[in-house]
């Protein structure tokens, strides 16, 4: 699949990933939607629980690799499964994994600083370091660089894993194969989709998934719902990551202003935060399909993709492709409020 996105093949990869991922249709949440939904299942990517961050992974893990690391620094939310998935990586790897958890999510209780993906990174061998600003971006940066600078010191050779622009945007390469894929898979069921709803915080997944869909001359909607920041922030983040990607690839910028299409009516009071609709979007998928999604990112699209279905953003029956990105472990982390959620 290389060879259709340039000088993809450059791009030093380590396989992380069980593909390609099953397209599912889902028949009781199209009826409640008013769609025909399916669903690509990214949950489904096999290691440590799975999740849209191991194809991500792979190209950082390819670098890392060529660079002759034996440590991976990382920086992201406390219950980032971007964490998860590169400390079982690591592991796999036999190389240290250095995580700085950043505080994005005000007053949690106890349980979600020991339990879901902390847990799971505790039993991978993570070493834990804490940022308390949560929207503090070139700040965290800073202080990741620093740990790599002492693990240097100790005669270790770090690779770190950044999150915030203004490094190449290597995870989005993971997105422009799985364009590709699902290309593929639609072409070889017959199946034609409108529109792909999915997730948009880092904006890996999203600007790699429209990059490469648009770089084979695909004109299907992509829409990314906020998990992060308002539309006219992630508007920016995501061109950005566009116009990378085609200097990366030595291809044209074939992504324009319209292509990207943002909602955020379902973000507040913020990252990582419960509100009404997303709790209802993981009971819905719960009951409809025995789907789990989490409150952070799936849970937010699910709701996203409910609220577009009902202004008709999403047109009576159109064909729509959920992409799920995984995340279950984080479900355990919010359950006092769930519990809550679900009290008669």
């Amino acid at each position: 699949m290389s060879t259709r996105f340039g000088r993809l093949a450059v791009y030093p990869r380590l396989p992380l990933s069980v593909l390609p991922t099953v397209i599912e249709p889902a028949p009781r949440l199209s009826a409640e939607l008013g769609l025909k939904l399916s669903i690509k299942r990214d949950d489904l990517t096999g290691l440590a629980f799975g999740g849209n961050k191991t194809r991500q992974l792979e190209f950082y893990f390819g670098a890392a690799q060529a660079a002759g690391a034996d440590t991976i620094v990382i920086t992201g939310a406390v219950q980032s499964n971007y964490v998860r998935v590169a400390a079982a990586a690591a592991a796999r790897l036999g190389m240290e994994v250095h995580v700085q958890a950043e505080e994005r999510v005000p007053d949690m209780d106890a349980l979600y600083h020991q339990s879901g993906n902390i847990l799971l990174g505790d039993l991978l061998g993570a070493v834990r370091y804490s940022y308390p600003d949560g929207e503090d971006e070139a700040g965290a940066d800073r202080a990741v660089q620093a740990i790599a600078d002492t693990l240097r010191a100790q005669g270790k050779r770090p690779y770190v894993i950044p999150l915030a622009p203004g490094h190449p945007p290597l995870g989005a390469l993971g997105y422009v194969l799985a364009a590709a894929e699902i290309v593929d898979q639609l072409q070889a069921s017959g199946t034609r989709i409108d529109a792909v709803v999915v997730a948009s915080g880092s904006g890996f997944t999203h600007a790699g998934l429209l990059f490469g869909l648009r770089a084979l001359g695909q004109d299907i909607a992509v829409h990314g719902i906020c998990v992060r920041r308002a539309a006219p922030a992630q508007v920016q983040r995501i061109a950005g990551h566009c116009r990378e990607l085609a200097g990366m690839l030595g291809l044209a910028e074939v992504v324009s202003d319209r292509d990207i299409r943002l909602f955020d009516g379902v973000l507040a009071p913020g990252y990582g935060q419960l509100n009404p609709a997303t709790a209802d979007a993981i009971v819905l998928a719960a009951r409809c399909e025995g789907l789990f999604l989490d409150p952070p990112y799936t849970g937010k699209v699910m709701a996203g993709l409910v609220a577009l279905a009902a202004n008709r953003t999403l047109a009576q029956d159109a064909n729509v492709l959920f992409l799920h990105t995984g995340g279950t472990p984080a479900l355990f982390a919010y359950g006092p409020q769930l519990q809550d959620w679900l009290k008669p």
